[in-house]
């Protein structure tokens, strides 16, 4: 495995530890880790793809980036309000 592949593998790891978390209700689902693991795993995995130039997985690790962090501001906005 080159870095690359070492930086992809861990970011889709953190991905699939917050949705089996989740799936078996082991983390929920509008709590900090789910939204920090993700936005860890999908900053991690569109970094490695960008890094390799593979744009339809930097665009989807993007999004869901962007999505994961939005989620987790609303959560610590109705947390804090």
């Amino acid at each position: 495995m080159n870095e690359n592949d070492i930086i992809g593998a861990i970011g889709v790891g953190l991905i699939l530890i917050a949705y089996f978390g989740n799936t078996f209700r082991m983390i929920p689902r509008d709590g900090q880790l789910f939204f920090l693991l993700n936005i860890g795993g999908a900053g991690l995995a569109c970094y490695a793809s960008w890094r390799i130039g593979y744009w339809p997985f930097v665009i989807l690790e993007g999004v869901w980036f962007l999505v994961s962090v939005l989620g987790w501001f609303r959560t610590l906005r109705r947390r804090s309000g």
